[in-house]
C-alpha cells in the first residue's frame, strides 16, 4: 500500500474499490457524468486542488477523457494532475459484455499497471506509518456527529479551517485525517467552544 497525498479523482464506486486496496489516499468518486451537476462535490475537488492537488485518474474512454475535460476546466486554482491509464481491451468479471469502446475502465486495470500510470505521471508516494485516527467515535464523542446540534457544529468547524461548506461527515472525517490527528482536531475545537463563549 503505498501513501497518496493528492486527492484522486475517479469514475465510480468499483474504480474506488479497486484503488483503495492500492493506494492510501483520499479519493472523490464522480459518479459518471453525475459531477456535471454535483456542485458540492465540484467544491470538494476545488478545496482539495488548492491544498494538496489533485490526480483525475478517469476510464482511458471518450466518457473518461469528457469528464477529465470538465473538471480541468472547472478548477481554475490549484495543482491539477492527469493520471492516464492504458487502452486495455477486455471486460470487467462484474459486467456482462465490455464497455462500448472495448476498453477495460480503472476498475479492471491491472495493479501494476495502476502503479506505473502514477509513476509516469510524476506522483511520488510515501509509505504511510500510522494509520487515520480521526474516526466516527472520535466525531461523535466531539459532537460532530450523532447529536441534535452536529450539522451546526461541523459547518463552524468547516468554517473556521476555509473547509466548503456542504459535506457530509464521512467526507469531512477524510479530509480531516489529511489534515491533522484526533488530538490536534480535539484541541481546535475547544479553542472554538471557547471562542464561541467569549462572543
Amino acid at each position: 500500500m503505498i501513501s497518496i497525498k493528492e486527492a484522486i479523482i475517479v469514475e465510480g464506486k468499483y474504480d474506488k474499490i479497486k484503488l483503495s486496496s492500492i493506494v492510501d489516499a483520499v479519493i472523490i468518486v464522480t459518479n459518471g457524468f453525475g459531477i456535471f451537476k454535483d456542485s458540492e462535490k465540484l467544491e470538494l475537488i476545488r478545496y482539495y486542488a488548492e491544498k494538496t492537488g489533485i490526480l483525475i485518474l478517469t476510464d482511458s474512454d471518450s466518457a473518461g477523457r469528457k469528464i477529465r475535460g470538465y473538471i480541468k476546466g472547472a478548477v481554475p486554482n490549484g495543482n491539477v494532475r492527469n493520471v492516464f491509464i492504458p487502452d486495455v481491451f477486455g471486460k470487467e468479471k462484474r459486467k456482462e459484455k465490455p464497455s462500448a469502446e472495448g476498453k477495460l475502465g480503472v476498475e479492471g486495470i491491472d495493479k501494476k499497471l495502476i502503479l506505473e500510470a502514477f509513476r509516469k505521471a510524476g506522483v511520488t508516494s510515501e509509505e504511510r506509518t500510522s494509520a487515520p485516527d480521526i474516526t466516527t467515535a472520535v466525531l461523535y464523542e466531539l459532537g460532530l456527529s450523532g447529536g441534535k446540534n452536529s450539522s451546526e457544529l461541523r459547518k463552524r468547524l468547516q468554517s473556521s479551517l476555509g473547509l466548503p461548506s456542504l459535506m457530509s461527515a464521512s467526507a469531512l472525517m477524510e479530509v480531516l485525517n489529511t489534515m491533522m490527528t484526533a488530538e490536534e482536531l480535539s484541541e481546535h475545537m475547544k479553542k472554538l467552544e471557547g471562542a464561541e463563549n467569549d462572543l
